[in-house]
């Protein structure tokens, strides 16, 4: 069984034995999830495993005497597979070791004293043993401001709008799901139909569909959702609302950090560099590569937003070379004042320089307290902002490429995946997938087991002899899929997935979704195989018993794209739920259609459904993503029976 670190641990966590796996069985959800918060504080590099020097500084920045022959016996203690790095399955079995180990207790004793970390104890059943959560002040901060000032202007917050980022207001502001949905669409724009958001006279009620429609457009967009639920946003448990905030957040400043969205990203191809290589890169590893090219030109680099930006000359060098140097018509010229680089306090330096990052419009989730400290996390997305405002990219002359936008097709695939927790994030959905990692993982979210131990390479993937243990565990992949999970792979074999081609990766992969949505309809009817036929039989049986005109022949029927069906089906399992009067008929318009659509997709998701289809895949009529609209509708239906 796959343990995965947390949402943020980007990069390849080790797959440790079963061993390892059951130890979280010891444990509650709430207690896996201030697991997951130590670990992201500690690996700051987001590689998914700690290092020595990690270990070290989580010490050395609490001021915690602890001599360096301790840090190892920490290290040596916990590194059980002795590669000096501790995994997250290493870094649980700590956690297991707290009340009985002095060593352990410790080294809990400086993690929690780090630097704008507060520790809340528990209130639910779950945690009424004792457990706690810590959140960073600094991140609460930081969130606060950037939701103040991104939506500002939207009248409907203003009866939370602006909250005191130094108070407690933010979790509270969560708390009718109104400010969540917005932050959604402000993020990634037209994911929630504004009309089935209640924005009026809210009851429990209608709250609690506003916390279902923005619980399941998070999920749709590639949040990981699955321990968070309407309660505890209702009662604004910190810990939980900054994670679900930041991967909201986070979606969507880096929605333009790709290739496939920003072909001026191609300027930052190295010599002997395929496009290919570089499109595989993800944001955070393409932000870091923004920056250097730019800092080159002054003779540096970095190779973290940790340790290497505290002293803020980094950034400094950075803002001169971004700011807009007047050749662009109407965007004036911005002169850094670099003088603040010569003062010796870095607080007070970091203040400079932030004020330098206010004249480029880009001061945000930083403080210069931040910088000094090193936060990864919020000096990311302030690099971010950075290069979303100023990129200072030419996309390269003369250059023999065309490149392609990511499908709807494969943006739908990718957050299903992300939204499952897969490890690591799917940024490129066929470079990710080529080690066949996540595609073992997804295999047991379906209930098909994986021989982790005995037929599986476990990354890192190095020297030359890495890519033939990719091609394994595709091999091993496609046999999974052929003979315990029953799949049709007719010409797929491992070498595919390897390689990345993508008609034969998006089958196996549309296999596996297609799986998982019929087994939570399998789950709900004892064990009932579930298929097209009787998905289509239910869907025509509920509409008539709840006394709707439409019905549907098959996935593929045209009158889908009005959409009419589907609207019908959710007003039948959660009777007067749609407002009839939002829902164009007759003779439609494609733009009518969309609307309906649209409109369609947020109701679902509003009555309950983890609807991960787009609007325009019923316009269309995409047969795939419609059944699995009405599969999850079923759910719904089978669930309120």
């Amino acid at each position: 069984m796959f343990i995965p670190g947390s949402e943020g641990l980007e990069g390849g966590t080790e797959l440790k034995d079963h061993t390892a796996a059951r130890m979280t069985e010891k444990l509650s959800a709430e207690e896996v999830e201030e697991i997951r918060e130590g670990f992201q504080r500690i690996d700051v590099n987001s590689d998914g495993s700690i290092s020595a020097a990690e270990l070290g500084n989580v010490f050395r920045e609490v001021g915690f005497v602890m001599p360096a022959y301790k840090v190892r016996e920490i290290l040596k203690k916990l590194d059980r597979d002795k590669d000096s790095r501790i995994s997250f399955h290493e870094f649980t079995a700590l956690f297991l070791e707290l009340k009985d180990d002095q060593v352990a207790q410790s080294f809990k004793k400086a993690l929690n004293k780090k630097e704008g970390i507060v520790a809340i104890r528990g209130t639910s059943e779950i945690s009424s043993a004792g457990t706690q959560h810590s959140i960073s002040e600094q991140e609460r901060i930081a969130f606060a401001n950037y939701i103040n000032s991104s939506l500002e202007k939207d009248l409907d917050c203003r009866h939370v709008l602006p909250f005191d980022p130094n108070t407690d207001a933010l979790f509270d502001a969560v708390a009718d799901g109104i400010l969540l949905c917005k932050l959604i669409n402000f993020s990634v724009p037209d994911t929630i139909d504004e009309r089935t958001i209640n924005k009026k006279k809210l009851t429990a009620f209608t709250t609690q569909e506003n916390l279902n429609l923005a619980l399941n457009s998070a999920s749709a967009i590639g949040c990981q959702v699955v321990n968070i639920g309407a309660q505890d946003l209702k009662e604004g448990k910190p810990h939980l609302v900054l994670g679900l905030l930041w991967q909201i957040i986070k979606i969507g400043l880096f929605a333009d950090i790709k290739l496939s969205c920003n072909e001026a990203l191609a300027a930052l191809l190295e010599e002997g560099e395929s496009l290919e290589e570089l499109m595989k890169l993800s944001p955070e590893e393409l932000l870091l590569r923004w920056a250097n090219f730019h800092l080159k030109k002054v003779g540096m680099s970095i190779s973290n937003f940790s340790g290497d930006i505290k002293d803020s000359t980094a950034y400094f060098h950075l803002l001169q070379q971004i700011a807009p140097d007047g050749s662009k018509e109407d965007v004036p010229r911005v002169e850094i004042d670099m003088t603040g680089l010569y003062e010796k306090d870095l607080q007070r330096r970091a203040g400079c320089m932030l004020l330098q990052a206010e004249r480029l419009g880009c001061r945000q989730f930083v403080t210069a307290t931040d910088v000094v400290s090193g936060n990864a996390k919020l000096n990311m997305a302030f690099v971010a902002t950075l290069f979303n405002k100023h990129p200072a990219l030419t996309k390269p002359e003369n250059q023999d490429w065309t490149l392609e936008s990511e499908t709807r097709e494969e943006r739908t695939f990718r957050n299903w995946m992300n939204s499952l927790g897969v490890k690591p994030h799917v940024h490129h959905i066929y470079g990710d997938l080529q080690d066949a990692m996540v595609i073992l993982q997804l295999y047991e979210k379906i209930k098909v087991p994986v021989e982790w131990d005995n037929r599986v390479n476990l990354p890192p993937f190095k020297g030359g002899g890495g890519h033939l243990k990719k091609i394994e565990n595709c091999n091993y992949a496609v046999e999974l899929g052929k003979s315990k999970a029953g799949f049709s792979l007719v010409g797929i074999g491992g070498q595919d997935l390897f390689e990345g081609n993508e008609t034969l990766t998006l089958a196996l992969v549309w296999q596996l979704m297609r799986r998982y949505t019929l087994n939570v309809l399998e789950d709900l009817g004892h064990g009932e195989v579930a298929g097209d036929d009787l998905i289509i039989k239910w869907v025509n049986k509920t509409l008539t018993e709840a006394g709707k005109t439409s019905s549907i022949k098959s996935f593929k029927d045209k009158v889908i794209s009005t959409s009419i069906p589907v609207l019908d089906l959710i007003d039948a399992v959660q009777p007067n739920s749609v407002n009839f009067e939002l829902v164009k008929t007759g003779s439609l318009s494609d733009e009518d259609k969309l609307d309906n659509a649209k409109y369609a997709i947020s109701m679902a998701r509003k009555i309950g459904t983890k609807v991960y289809a787009l609007p325009e895949d019923l316009v269309e009529v995409n047969p795939k993503m419609v059944m699995t609209i009405f599969a999850c509708l079923m759910g719904r239906g089978m669930r309120r029976a």
